[in-house]
């Protein structure tokens, strides 16, 4: 009897080849920028995924400030927080929040779409956003990542 031995292969931490992309934001949708910019950080574009490791690539993302919102968003998307005193939570718009915060924009929306624990945090640590144009990852020659 012929049996066929099929094995899954897990992706090792020491094993995973890292690289860098860079983003333009300008003119991009925040949800589309979002969902393919946390695929590429926590590696669901590569064929040997691993839900438990790791195994995405860093991305920087550049003129923030220049993200679309569709709608109404601008004016009706509320981002709050707590002080954590009584009658401490804080509203802003987003319009409010583009005006001296562009990059928190994009931080939040690619955070709220990755795994909420340790690996996640690993995960965002590779995340480099920037409101303007100038970015200091010359050095690590990023590949320009395609948002279609």
């Amino acid at each position: 009897m012929n049996t066929l031995s099929y094995k899954t292969q897990s992706r090792r931490p020491q094993d995973v080849e890292r690289k860098w992309y860079i983003v333009d934001a300008t003119n991009q949708v925040l949800g589309r920028l979002g969902t393919r910019v946390a695929d590429v950080l926590r590696g669901k574009d590569k064929p040997d995924y691993t839900p438990h490791v790791d195994t995405g690539d860093y991305v920087i993302v550049i003129n923030a400030d220049k993200v679309k919102l569709t709608g109404n968003k601008m004016k009706n998307k509320i981002y709050d927080h707590y002080t954590g005193y009584p009658g401490g939570r804080k509203e802003k718009t987003a319009e409010q929040l583009m005006a001296y915060k562009p990059h928190f924009v994009i931080e939040k929306a690619v955070k709220g779409m990755i795994p909420k624990n340790k690996l996640g945090s690993a995960v965002y640590r590779k995340l480099y956003v920037y409101a303007g144009a100038e970015h200091p990852h010359g050095a690590q020659n990023p590949e320009t990542l395609k948002i279609s």
